[in-house]
């Protein structure tokens, strides 16, 4: 079984599909190592929220995406994860154009792991940030 930083690299080379959310949201992988994840959008009308800027939901999904390739990356062959708890600052709107989600590991302990995300725009100004704590599952 390939560990998920195998399954990711796999993805950037084109050799297999990106997961259902990212292909329905528009979100990609653009880069991954342990404990670092890069992601890309390009937002338009489709994300919008009725005030007309990108709905909170999607900078929740482009960050817990990066935020759990981070830590994904950081996991050995037979392990996987899911996400315990999930926070987003909301901090400044965003209409259109591409926006980037770097997620890094803080901590990754032997159960639990912590994790950050910086939400830009393509102007490079921080547009939210995010946290999430995730917990390691061993296979069965």
């Amino acid at each position: 079984m390939p560990t998920m930083l195998e399954t990711a690299l796999a993805r950037l080379r084109g050799e297999q599909p990106d997961p259902p959310a990212g292909r329905l949201i528009g979100f990609a992988l653009c880069e991954i190592e342990p404990g670092r994840a890069l992601f890309t959008m390009n937002v338009d009308e489709r994300h919008h929220n009725p005030m007309g800027t990108l709905h909170g939901g999607i900078y929740c999904d482009i960050a817990d995406a990066a935020m759990g390739m981070a830590y994904g990356a950081t996991l050995a062959e037979g392990e996987s994860f899911t996400t315990i708890e999930l926070k987003i600052n909301f901090l400044r709107a965003v209409r259109k154009g591409t926006i980037t989600a770097e997620g890094k590991v803080i901590k990754a302990g032997s159960t639990l792991g912590f994790i950050e995300c910086e939400v830009k725009d393509h102007e490079g100004t921080l547009v939210a940030k995010a946290t999430s704590t995730c917990i390691k599952l061993k296979a069965k």
